[in-house]
């Protein structure tokens, strides 16, 4: 990793706070690329990347979210405060982006364990249910596929194969091919 990068962590987190919009996205950016490469450094900071999901601005909220599907998938357990504030964002009316930001982060926080799959799942279902053929649902089929391949419950397993049955039968295009990948992936959990 850029030691720069890391020691400069703490300012790109205080930037976060900031009063322009610009630096908050660009403080958002900044953290994300930390994630990228160690996930555990943002541990410390995880109570100011909640909070900066309040920011008014999509693209700081979509960074962030981001970070936290990083970090969920290297530490879930420490990352659970996320699911209540990505609730929100995941149901926002004005931004897709931030929709599928955080409908990735819950999908890969639930991949972890069981619990954490049956947390999640009414989140998702519901999301699922709203967004079904919206430009970010291709994106939202790939996380469940993802979710699909993780450490979910038998309850999430059943549940999402019900829920996709009638796209991998019936549908059409990605849907219908996403849906039977997903299938697929289940047998054995389901």
């Amino acid at each position: 990793m850029d030691n720069s990068l890391l020691a400069a962590l703490p300012a790109f987190v205080g930037g976060l706070a900031e009063h322009s919009r610009r630096q908050r996205q660009a403080a958002a950016q900044k953290v994300y690329m930390v994630a990228q490469e160690d996930p555990s450094a943002i541990l410390p900071y995880l109570q100011e990347l909640l909070d900066a999901l309040e920011c008014p601005e999509a693209q700081t909220r979509w960074e962030v979210l981001d970070t936290l599907t990083l970090v969920a998938a290297a530490h879930p357990q420490q990352i659970q405060p996320g699911v209540e504030a990505a609730e929100a964002s995941l149901f926002d009316e004005d931004s897709a982006p931030v929709r599928l930001a955080a409908f990735r982060f819950l999908a890969a926080y639930g991949s972890t364990s069981a619990d954490r799959s049956d947390e999640v799942w009414p989140l998702l279902d519901e999301a699922i249910q709203c967004y079904h053929g919206d430009a970010e649902y291709r994106d939202m089929l790939l996380s469940l596929y993802d979710m699909a391949k993780g450490s979910i419950s038998k309850k999430t397993a059943d549940a999402l194969l019900d829920r996709i049955s009638f796209d991998a039968k019936s549908g059409a295009g990605y849907i219908k091919v996403f849906s039977e990948n997903i299938m697929e992936e289940l047998k054995g959990k389901a």
